[in-house]
């Protein structure tokens, strides 16, 4: 029996070389519709897995800022004194409803900057005690914030574009800003990534007494913050800082980065959804042309079938032969398209951003994954043309044309 069954195959994959142009141009439709799939899936993965990391670092933390309704409470610092701003008091009350945990007062807004005779440069200041920088970030190159000191720390973007190393000196403000400050910089910062407390990356990090005496709002504060130590941690924590500043009226509006982990891991799962139906199309397509391939398949074998089945064949046999073909036809398609997509995913990933994530499970699945679609479109094409040439009368078939 299992004889018989080589038999059949090797009729499918002869069929397959004698028409090689017409078998090689139906394959071609799968290797597009698997690699539409799968790079576009390796694609999503990877920007997923990234945004993941980067805000996995800082998923404990909850953010308390004031309540604005539609404005903001992140103003520029050299624009003046503004009532949007959470007080020393109210931070106080903060503490006590946090308990143990660590929470972070801290001043932000934006100036200009200048390094030597480059062009001025608009960036995020932030201010923070500095006993608790260490917090937030770690320090590449360099030394942390002192207490009596005025020095800076320099995130790592901001100091690859403005060259700026341990030791230059920069000028913060001009006439426009109404500030006119120079610092020295103590420290560049390692990458943080995209996160909801702080993005450090292109911003410059000030001790708060410097950032008071330059820009004012003594006291006041436009973020606090609160690191625990779990996600597990923060509904309880949410909720008696809920009670304790939004009595009758809401003043604070409390957001938590486990919260936006999860919803944005959500928005690019749907955006990687959507794209991955977009490559299905392809399939579609191609699985028409597996189709027509696989009925002029049968049309030119009319009289082979026929004389297979006047020495015994059975029609089940007959259904073997040409799903044989199919699957040929769409392993093809499927290896080429796999491969393509695992060189073509790694290349787009580089070019579109870091390929660490490259190599995880998560995103190597798209290419069996993508491969076994393409097999699957092309057996499900295959199989109306299979039943067709099993149904033929065999006298009919050997009389045939």
């Amino acid at each position: 029996m299992k004889r018989r069954k080589n038999v059949f195959f090797q009729l499918a994959s002869r069929n397959v070389r004698l028409n090689f142009s017409r078998s090689l141009l139906a394959a071609l439709g799968i290797i597009i519709g698997v690699v539409a799939i799968t790079a576009m899936g390796i694609l999503g993965a990877n920007i997923q897995l990234a945004v993941s990391s980067n805000l996995s670092s800082s998923a404990n933390s909850i953010i308390i800022t004031p309540d604005t309704g539609s404005r903001g409470g992140f103003g520029p610092p050299s624009g003046g004194t503004t009532s949007l701003l959470i007080s020393d008091n109210q931070v106080r009350e903060i503490e006590q409803a946090a308990g143990h945990n660590v929470v972070v007062p801290i001043h932000s807004g934006s100036d200009l900057i200048q390094v030597g005779t480059k062009d001025k440069k608009r960036v995020t200041i932030y201010g923070l005690d500095p006993e608790k920088v260490s917090n937030f970030v770690e320090i590449a190159e360099g030394s942390s914030l002192r207490g009596a000191s005025s020095g800076v720390l320099i995130g790592s973007t901001l100091a690859k574009d403005q060259n700026i190393n341990v030791g230059t000196r920069i000028k913060v403000g001009d006439e426009s800003t109404g500030t006119n400050e120079v610092v020295r910089v103590v420290g560049i910062l390692e990458p943080k990534g995209f996160g909801i407390d702080l993005m450090p990356d292109n911003a410059i990090i000030a001790p708060d007494h410097w950032y008071t005496s330059v820009y004012g709002n003594q006291g006041e504060y436009q973020q606090v913050d609160i690191l625990v130590p779990s996600i597990k941690d923060i509904p309880p924590i949410k909720e008696a800082i809920d009670k304790k500043m939004n009595k009758n009226v809401k003043v604070v509006s409390i957001t938590d980065s486990g919260a936006l982990l999860v919803t944005i891991n959500s928005t690019i799962g749907q955006i990687s959804t959507f794209i991955l139906l977009l490559g299905g199309i392809s399939l579609l397509v191609a699985s028409v042309s597996i189709f027509n391939v696989m009925m002029m398949s049968v049309k030119d074998r009319i009289n082979e079938i026929g004389v297979l089945r006047s020495i015994g064949t059975t029609k089940a046999e007959i259904r073997k032969m040409f799903i044989y073909e199919s699957f040929i036809i769409g392993s093809i398609g499927a290896v080429i398209g796999g491969l393509i997509s695992f060189i073509g995913g790694y290349l787009l990933v580089r070019l579109i951003g870091t390929t660490n994530y490259f190599f995880t499970p998560a995103s190597l699945l798209y290419v069996p994954y993508g491969m076994a679609i393409g097999i699957g479109v092309c057996l499900l094409s295959g199989l109306y043309p299979a039943a067709k040439a099993a149904n033929l009368n065999p006298i009919e078939a050997l009389r045939h044309d």
